[in-house]
């Protein structure tokens, strides 16, 4: 007989993006290593993106439950005249224009939304999820944030049912998260952020996080038990055939380009490749697929290569992996922020599992670059490192004009969310062993 777990997750079908991602995964295969999932989310989200391509992920009897959330977005839309417009995550910008209204809706979001504008969620979830799971036992919770609403959630269903197990999953960190410093936060409100973190970290029964470098944060608030458990790739997204590689030398990106992860050491080194090497700029295609801040653009422009650039908004996650598959070079940018040594994304596993070159930008001590070396999928360069960016780009560009870019990845296989979701199964198990 399966054991049951209870998800709090509030992305879902048919959100987009990249915070979808792993609880649909890890829902996809818990079956196979005997828990049962039931999914709790919003009737009425907000997401900054709609794709439905997960649909076919699970398994049509999965129980879901829905009840209403009132999120103020659309009274920030009405101040802000954006009526009709959905909203970015992330902090990122299309538009170049920033006013006072822009940063005093920052500031109300930091100081008075707090965790995060799905704060008005959590009181009618804990009553309805208490009733509910009285009614309906389970043997386990988790909570993934952000938004880390939902690790209140799960905090306060905790307090009225000790004896249920509780994991408090995170994609990303909280006070630690790259925003972090631009919500413009008054000493009180900063205060309240880190003492709901620690009270979160300190009640749960287990800690998780996708890799070591954010881990050692989370460990300074010490939590009972913590699990590393990274982001992955799904094998069944990936096997789409055989793809021809890209006629031109494709550069591309796949995911949300904010400013923190604008890579203006790469517009650099490209802009002077194009007036160094005959026949480069002829090739050279750059493919950013997703939402792009303005600041991207800009440098793109300033380096000279508008009529190199590829922008597509979104594609649904099937089409963006075969436009993984197909290009020469993968670009894999590190947010510049102070928890960059940690950040290790679903669409890096994605990207290995492409067996196409990577191109990353970032800390070259961080855990992305550990991951890099040990797998051989590509190289990593300093965030200001001028001179092996051009080395990097060079190398790729003479195998692409000889012998191809093939890459074989090592120990790939291990980041598989099959092989994860059995890792989640065995922590659950370990958890209600010790009841």
């Amino acid at each position: 007989m399966s054991k049951k777990v209870l998800i709090i997750s509030y992305y879902w079908i048919p959100s987009g993006g990249a915070g979808v991602q792993r609880w649909v995964k890890f829902t996809k295969y818990l079956r196979n290593f005997g828990w049962e999932p039931i999914i709790y989310t919003p009737e009425n989200p907000e997401y900054p993106s709609i794709d439905h391509s997960f649909e076919k992920d699970i398994p049509s009897d999965i129980e879901i439950i829905k009840t209403p959330i009132w999120e103020p977005y659309n009274v920030y839309r009405t101040i802000m005249g954006k009526k009709g417009e959905s909203i970015n995550a992330g902090f990122i910008s299309e538009n170049k224009k920033s006013g006072w209204k822009d940063k005093l809706s920052i500031w109300i979001r930091g100081n008075f939304l707090i965790p995060d504008p799905r704060r008005f969620w959590i009181k009618p979830s804990v009553r309805f999820l208490v009733d509910y799971l009285q009614k309906n036992p389970v043997d386990a919770i988790i909570s993934t944030g952000p938004p880390h609403s939902m690790h209140l959630i799960a905090l306060g269903v905790k307090k009225a049912l000790p004896n249920v197990k509780w994991v408090a999953d995170f994609r990303d960190p909280w006070t630690n998260i790259d925003f972090y410093n631009e919500l413009n936060l008054t000493c009180l409100a900063d205060s309240i952020h880190h003492r709901l973190e620690r009270k979160v970290v300190q009640n749960t029964d287990c800690l998780v996080t996708v890799s070591q470098g954010w881990m050692n944060g989370f460990l300074k608030l010490n939590p009972k038990r913590n699990q590393v458990i990274t982001n992955g790739y799904d094998e069944s997204d990936i096997q789409l055939g055989h793809i021809e590689p890209d006629r031109l030398f494709t550069i591309s990106h796949i995911g949300t380009l904010n400013a923190a992860r604008n890579p203006a050491v790469l517009w650099k080194v490209l802009g002077e490749l194009c007036q160094e090497i005959s026949g480069f700029r002829a090739d050279l295609q750059i493919q950013l697929i997703g939402k792009v801040d303005f600041t991207v653009l800009v440098l793109i422009k300033q380096a000279g290569l508008e009529n190199q650039l590829s922008k597509i908004d979104y594609l649904p996650h099937k089409e963006a992996i075969e436009k993984q598959q197909s290009s020469q070079v993968l670009l894999l940018l590190i947010n510049q922020s102070q928890n960059a040594n940690g950040i290790l994304t679903g669409k890096f596993y994605e990207y290995m599992a492409s067996h196409r070159p990577i191109l990353a930008i970032g800390p070259t001590d961080g855990d992305a670059a550990a991951v890099l070396t040990a797998s051989k999928a590509g190289t990593m360069v300093g965030f200001e490192d001028t001179e092996r960016t051009k080395e990097a780009v060079l190398e790729y560009y003479k195998l692409y004009k000889t012998t191809g870019l093939v890459i074989d990845a090592n120990s790939v296989d291990r980041y598989s969310r099959k092989n994860l979701a059995s890792q989640y199964a065995g922590l659950l198990n370990e958890l209600i062993k010790s009841h």
